[in-house]
């Protein structure tokens, strides 16, 4: 049999010879060549644009940066099996029991020192409230902890809990799942003052998001259940813009679950709303209260099935 002929692939990285444009020009050629070169590469116009944070951050790019913002996650959450997010809300400054009841006993301390400090006594009517409504860390952490034992094992991450990534009632629910070793998602956002993530997330699994409109659209795009424990203004921003996609069906209803029924109705006043006529009786109907994990677990159970989209297994 007649042997083949062929060239010899070359390297495909390096030549066996330079080309012209490998060197600078010549010092003997031209005394000012390389402090002419020199101002050309360390010129701003002559950096990649990925590596030059000016062009990064300037407005004509911004739709750039809502794109890389969103697709980075995104990418990681496929390669990761995430198929549906439960996300919890509520309070960062909701602590655990012991870590509320250290707080109350400081101003208490405090306040045996100086008892006539009107500022002392704020503190602690708000210390003996947080301590009330440390209950709900723990719910949220059994509530996390039952979402990441329902699936088939640990590396089932078909459906896993998302936070916000912070403390309180976020680290709460990753804390729950990763009790139990499951997988656990945070959304962070860049803020003017340093923060750090809860310790609970899956490390490759929590994000940093620039724009608070990207990360709420990661909050519900995977979304099949929310969770809303107690909390303040960011709580409430979420809550509402969720209950509106849904009451526009701008986004497919999901079960929207208030845990606590005394502290919400206290704070918001649902049948004011639909008394005033600036809701229907069927937006009413969009959200219920549980009192406990076990209780919100089987409501969103209990919701999907009648919805002929169990949370495990496909949609019928």
């Amino acid at each position: 049999m007649k042997k083949k002929y062929f060239i010899k692939p070359p390297n495909r990285k390096r030549r066996e010879t330079d080309l012209p444009w490998q060197h600078p020009k010549l010092k003997a050629e031209d005394p000012e060549a390389l402090k002419r070169i020199d101002a050309i590469m360390t010129s701003p116009s002559y950096r990649l644009a990925v590596e030059d944070q000016n062009f990064l951050l300037c407005d004509d790019t911004l739709p750039v940066r809502l794109q890389l913002d969103y697709i980075k996650p995104e990418l990681i959450l496929r390669e990761h099996g995430i198929e549906r997010t439960i996300v919890v809300f509520g309070s960062t400054r909701i602590v655990e029991r012991k870590t509320a009841l250290k707080k109350l006993e400081e101003v208490q301390k405090a306040l045996e020192k100086n008892p006539s400090s009107e500022k002392l006594l704020q503190a602690l009517r708000k210390a003996e409230r947080i301590l009330e409504k440390s209950k709900y860390y723990e719910v949220a952490r059994e509530f996390g902890q039952l979402v990441g034992k329902a699936g088939k094992g640990k590396d089932d991450n078909r459906v896993a809990i998302m936070t916000g990534g912070g403390p309180g009632i976020m680290e709460a629910a990753n804390r729950g799942a990763f009790d139990v070793g499951a997988k656990t998602i945070g959304l962070n956002i860049t803020l003017p003052h340093e923060q750090f993530p809860n310790p609970y997330i899956t490390p490759e699994l929590c994000f940093q998001f620039y724009y608070f409109a990207i990360r709420k659209m990661h909050f519900l795009k995977r979304a099949c259940g929310l969770v809303v424990c107690p909390g303040g203004y960011g709580t409430m921003d979420e809550l509402f813009e969720t209950l509106t996609l849904i009451q526009t069906r701008k986004i497919a209803p999901v079960p929207v679950i208030f845990i606590g029924k005394e502290y919400w109705t206290k704070l918001v006043n649902f049948e004011m709303f639909e008394e005033e006529g600036v809701i229907d009786p069927e937006d009413h109907n969009l959200f219920w209260f549980a009192e406990n994990a076990q209780e919100a677990w089987e409501g969103m159970l209990a919701w999907h099935e009648a919805n002929k989209t169990p949370l495990y297994g496909d949609a019928k």
